[in-house]
C-alpha cells in the first residue's frame, strides 16, 4: 500500500503522516526534509541558493544523518528549502530517491507537496492537508518560539504566504492537490480529529479493495 500525503506548511500533514505510518506499519519519508537538508548544506558551504549545478551536486550526495533536527526545522531552512525546491535539477536529483522509497516492497508512506501528482501518482490513497494561512502561521510561530527563535507572528504569516506562492507557482512539479486526492481541512480540527479523518480515508480504500 502506498499512501501519499501532500499539503501546505504547518497544516498538520507531517503529524498525520507519522501517525498513519505507525498505524499501518509503513516506512515513512518526510520529503520536505530532503529539500531542507539541501538548503542547509548549501548555506553552510556558501553555495548560492540559485546555483543549480552545485545544488544538484549537493542533492545527489545528500546524507540526512549529518543534520540536526533543529537545523532542518528553522525558519531560515524552511524559506531556503522552498527556493531550492523550485530548481528542476535539484528536484530531478532527488526524484529517484523518493520514487525508490515509494515503490519499495511492502509499501510506504510519503508526505510532501508533489507526492500524489509526481512521485507516486499511482498511490493507493492520496490526501491533501491544508488549513487557513493564519491558523497555520500561529502553529508554526509557536513551534519556532518553542525552539528559541525570536520572530513575530506577522513575519511568519508573510513567510507562509510567500512559500505557498513559490511552491504552487514553480514551473517544475508545483504543489497541487491531485484530482483523486481527499481534502482534509485542519483549520478547525484538533490533530487527533485530523488523524481520524485521514485514517477513515485509508480504511475506505481498504474496504473497497483498492489497496494491495
Amino acid at each position: 500500500m502506498i499512501i501519499a500525503i501532500d499539503g501546505t506548511t504547518a497544516s498538520g500533514k507531517g503529524t498525520i503522516a507519522k501517525r498513519l505510518a505507525a498505524r499501518y506499519g509503513l516506512p515513512h519519508m518526510d520529503t520536505g526534509r530532503l529539500y531542507r537538508a539541501v538548503a542547509v548544506a548549501a548555506m553552510k558551504e556558501g553555495v548560492p541558493l540559485d546555483a543549480a549545478g552545485p545544488l544538484a551536486d549537493i542533492a545527489r550526495a545528500l546524507d540526512l544523518g549529518s543534520f540536526t533536527e533543529a537545523e532542518l526545522r528553522s525558519a531560515e531552512a524552511g524559506k531556503a528549502a522552498s527556493i531550492v525546491a523550485a530548481i528542476p535539477s535539484v528536484r530531478q536529483a532527488l526524484f529517484e530517491l523518493q520514487r525508490a522509497f515509494a515503490t519499495r516492497e511492502g509499501g510506504a508512506l510519503l508526505d510532501g507537496r508533489d507526492i500524489g501528482t509526481v512521485i507516486a501518482p499511482d498511490a493507493d490513497v492520496k490526501l491533501w492537508v491544508d488549513a487557513d494561512v493564519t491558523q497555520r502561521a500561529v502553529r508554526r510561530w509557536k513551534e519556532l518560539i518553542g525552539q528559541g527563535e525570536d520572530i513575530r507572528l506577522e513575519t511568519v504569516v508573510e513567510q507562509l504566504k510567500a512559500r505557498d506562492a513559490r511552491d504552487q507557482g514553480r514551473a517544475d512539479a508545483p504543489a497541487a492537490m491531485a484530482a483523486d486526492a481527499i481534502l482534509i481541512d485542519t483549520t478547525d480540527l484538533t490533530i487527533d480529529a485530523a488523524v481520524e479523518r485521514a485514517m477513515a480515508a485509508v480504511e475506505a480504500a481498504l474496504a473497497k479493495g483498492k489497496t494491495a
